[in-house]
């Protein structure tokens, strides 16, 4: 029985992942991006316990073709995160790469003018890592792939490397500045679609 329930999640996953080409090299769970099941995706996304948390923050941006100044539409981000306390959170009835991820997880698709916008919590520490948001893009041609992660300015775990990286993949360092807004800490991010990202082409 054991044996052909592992049979069946193969070919599921097959099938799923066979809608997609991996590029940029190995991607430990980059397969998640594709686990937003049959929901419609929008735009903005809010993640879990955002409305409980003390630091707000609000990330936005716009996602450019690789020519880094035509938007590009219908493109998928698939970000997850560490809550306040630096823990990947789970509930214990996690499947999918959420068993690893935690529910801190979200997608969004952007506009017609490559437009998105992510509404979450202030992610803390992991380890001796900087405080960080990973990101992975799912592009409509199937092409699917990590950039730098979301990190924020005055984090004191961002090293000279992280933030003088001459090749980041999706076209910037990922630091970001925090700006007061409300009750809100606003950060923006563009990414360029393929940018230093191997085998792209």
């Amino acid at each position: 029985m054991k044996g052909l329930l592992l049979v069946l999640i193969v070919l599921a996953t097959s099938e799923v992942f066979s809608q997609g080409k991996l590029v940029g090299g190995r991607c430990q769970g980059c397969e998640a991006v594709f686990e937003y099941g049959d929901r419609a995706l929008s735009p903005v996304d809010t993640l879990p316990e955002f409305n409980t948390k003390k630091q707000k923050i609000r990330i936005s941006g716009t996602v450019y073709q690789a020519d880094g100044i035509t938007p590009a539409p219908d493109v998928i981000l698939y970000v997850y995160q560490t809550n306040e306390e630096g823990v990947y959170p789970k509930k214990g009835n996690e499947t999918g790469w959420a068993r690893r991820h935690g529910y801190l997880r979200g997608w969004v698709k952007t506009d017609k003018h490559g437009s998105y916008t992510i509404y979450t919590q202030k992610p803390e520490l992991y380890r001796s890592e900087p405080a960080h948001i990973h990101v992975m893009v799912l592009e409509p041609n199937g092409k699917y792939y990590y950039i730098q992660n979301f990190l924020f300015e005055g984090d004191k775990n961002i090293t000279e490397k992280i933030r003088n990286n001459p090749t980041p993949r999706g076209g910037n360092n990922g630091i970001m500045e925090l700006f007061e807004k409300g009750e809100l800490l606003v950060g923006k991010r563009d990414i360029i679609l393929g940018k230093h990202v191997p085998d792209y082409n």
